[in-house]
């Protein structure tokens, strides 16, 4: 039987990556063995199946006798461990949430309703590293993807609204500490019928400036605010998160001539889910009918939202998704610069799609693939 390690299950990205296997009863016809590294003896998930206690996540020499290892557990673990291993001569299947492995020549970035021909042909080529995208660029990729399958797109804009969870479960705590304190004082001031806006907005604004506002991880305020700054700078002004959307979608799509893609990241104040609004320049005019057409058919999770008030604000937005594997896209029309200009929206669980979903699939892919 198959044996498969699991890393990193207890983190955000981990603990939905186990919730979703579970609901789909994913660990059945393997051997599921769990690591730690912090709590080695210790018990581990819940997964409907007896399971042995933590072994420790850095025995080299025990992870060398798996056929997968699947891990969550952040790039500095990645950077410690995959090279002992490797260099020890482990030809087994590494699966990866985190990015130190993505932009490697002998890794595929995994997103199966998007670039299954790419892991396919990855595998029958011996290619054991497979690692899950940047959160945005996949839930863009998912978004657009029947756009990119008809080769339509000549460059793309995406501006983008990240949720709190996308930099981690401190920050999310973080995030709902910070709307805390910024509420308190306005508690008592509304109850009076006489105050104005403009004074709330005085108190608020005031607790927003506040030194006490809780600031550890974000290292300013984002609740009732927006932070248009993620990750580190790097070349020509973009930041990392911003440089991630050219990169990995052309390593994904292993496109021959490189699809343009930038734009400016942006957190902001939700706790889930990942929006982008879209400027989307086509190689050619192609009618409105037949580009929502073309939407639609890009796979089974598009939630297509029609351009209108009502089902926009109902349907497409965090509140709305959160949770949920739907890809919601809407706001889709023709823009002023041209008949090849479109505009769309999109909102995805940025912990489903955009994180443990393609690790979930890959594992399966793999695991039916070494059956054959």
């Amino acid at each position: 039987m198959l044996k498969v390690g699991f890393i990193g299950w207890r983190g955000m990205v981990g603990s939905v990556l186990m919730q979703r296997m579970k609901q789909e009863n994913d660990f059945n016809g393997f051997e599921p063995i769990f690591f730690s590294t912090s709590n080695v003896g210790g018990k581990g998930p819940d997964i409907g199946l007896e399971i042995p206690p933590l072994h420790d996540a850095y025995d080299i020499k025990l992870l060398s006798s798996f056929d997968i290892i699947v891990t969550c557990q952040g790039s500095n673990y990645t950077k410690k461990v995959y090279p002992e291993l490797r260099k020890n001569g482990w030809k087994g299947y590494w699966i990866d949430s985190s990015s130190a492995l993505r932009m490697e020549q002998d890794s595929i970035i995994v997103l199966d309703p998007v670039n299954r021909e790419v892991i396919d042909k990855g595998l029958s080529s011996g290619i054991k590293t497979y690692v899950g995208g940047n959160c945005t660029v996949s839930l863009m990729l998912m978004a657009l993807c029947g756009l990119f399958r008809e080769d339509l797109i000549e460059w793309i804009s995406s501006m983008t609204y990240q949720a709190a969870s996308g930099a981690g479960a401190k920050n999310m705590i973080e995030l709902v500490k910070q709307m805390i304190f910024v509420s308190e004082p306005c508690k008592e001031a509304i109850k009076d019928p006489a105050i104005t806006a403009i004074e709330l907005d005085r108190i608020l604004t005031e607790r927003l400036r506040s030194n006490q506002i809780p600031c550890e991880n974000f290292g300013v305020p984002l609740a009732a605010s927006l932070i248009p700054w993620i990750d580190v700078p790097v070349e020509e002004g973009q930041t990392r998160e911003e440089w991630k959307g050219f990169v990995e979608t052309n390593k994904i799509l292993q496109t021959k001539e490189p699809i343009p893609v930038d734009g400016i990241c942006v957190r902001v104040g939700s706790m889930r889910c990942h929006s982008q609004a879209f400027t989307i320049k086509l190689k050619k005019s192609v009618s409105l009918k037949e580009i929502e057409e073309i939407i639609k058919s890009g796979n089974e999770w598009i939630k297509f939202i029609p351009n209108e008030r009502d089902a926009t604000i109902k349907h497409l937005t965090p509140a709305a998704i959160s949770g949920k594997l739907d890809i919601a896209i809407g706001r889709v029309r023709k823009m002023k610069m041209g008949e090849s200009f479109v505009a769309a929206f999109t909102v995805g669980d940025q912990l489903l799609w955009g994180a443990a979903e393609p690790i979930k699939r890959i594992l399966k892919i793999i695991i039916n693939y070494l059956r054959k």
